[in-house]
């Protein structure tokens, strides 16, 4: 019989029309029939999957390539941006309520910002995530370039940031007319290294200068454009940068709700009917997204070497340890 995790994770396939993964669970429901003494059923459904993948194939009039990329920056914004195209969506992060809230509201006032603009306002654009990292938040710059069909611009703050007195300030200017000019997501992570405090004892003029340009830049542009700046040290922040985005929103560590479902999405192709979540959620505690994705990956590869779709809570247990003791060193 199909796990419940199995038939969910066939409905949220289908719904997103992530295809591969479609038929990888049906095809995983087939030999669980065949292993529960239903060859019949089994046989059935491996022949119904290959007809509907058959009919798919033929009904696809072009082949199914990677999209050419619309926006490209060039010249001397080729060094210092960088474009994808992300497909991630809101439904599929594990976030805390707030957090999850905060981004809904930054994607209705997006979808609805003519009709915000039409009574004089101004949709919430500028955007300021902190927290440890790998808690989300360069996920979800793509999950917004994502939702809105936007690209993704990363800012490479090793091709922005010179030793070279002006030409940083210089460099930032690009970026900013850029935004002016295509509409899209700006990304600048490791937004520290950009942003620090301008009364640090060793700064030695220039990063003033810098920060100084950029809060001017920030607070000109008027564009249509998103722009996301992260960071995991919001201690090292100016202050002065915080009255000038629209929002901040604070990532913390996953609770063991998040933590859980993180774990069930990455496994949820698995059988996990085993696994007490209350005790897993125990041995997760003080790991980001990040690493419990990794964790459940590895516990999941361990049970496909194993010609098997159960997961052993052993196996999964130290791998969370073992993400535990990485995290500390």
């Amino acid at each position: 019989m199909a796990t419940a995790d199995q038939l969910k994770a066939l409905i949220r396939s289908h719904a997103d029309g992530d295809g591969d993964r479609f038929y990888a669970v049906a095809l995983q429901l087939a030999a669980g029939a065949a292993r529960t003494g239903k060859p019949k059923l089994a046989q059935d459904l491996k022949t119904l999957i290959d007809e509907v993948r058959a009919k798919a194939q033929a009904a696809s009039i072009t082949p199914r390539i990677k999209p050419t990329p619309l926006t490209q920056p060039r010249g001397e914004l080729a060094g210092i941006l960088s474009v994808s195209y992300p497909s991630a969506r809101l439904s599929e992060m594990a976030l805390d309520a707030p957090i999850e809230m905060q981004i809904a509201r930054v994607l209705t006032e997006q979808r609805q910002r003519q009709r915000i603009q039409e009574r004089g306002l101004t949709p919430v654009r500028k955007l300021l995530l902190t927290g440890p990292p790998g808690t989300g938040k360069t996920m979800t710059a793509g999950v917004l370039a994502s939702e809105l069909t936007l690209p993704l611009f990363t800012i490479q703050l090793d091709g922005l940031i010179t030793k070279f007195m002006g030409e940083t300030a210089a460099k930032l200017r690009l970026v900013f007319d850029a935004i002016q000019r295509t509409r899209g997501v700006y990304l600048f992570d490791e937004f520290d290294a950009l942003g620090g405090q301008r009364d640090a004892k060793n700064d030695v003029g220039e990063i003033r200068r810098v920060l100084n340009s950029f809060l001017q830049f920030l607070e000109q542009d008027n564009s249509d454009s998103i722009v996301v700046a992260a960071t995991n040290y919001s201690a090292l922040l100016d202050s002065a940068l915080f009255r000038r985005f629209d929002v901040v929103m604070r990532y913390q560590l996953p609770t063991a709700e998040v933590a859980t479902t993180v774990l069930q999405n990455s496994l949820s192709a698995f059988d996990t009917r085993a696994l007490d979540w209350a005790h897993i959620a125990v041995d997760a505690k003080g790991l980001n997204h990040g690493e419990l994705v990794r964790a459940a990956e590895h516990s999941a590869k361990s049970a496909i070497l194993a010609e098997s779709d159960v997961i052993d809570v052993r196996v999964l247990k130290e791998a969370l340890e073992q993400r535990k003791i990485e995290h500390r060193e």
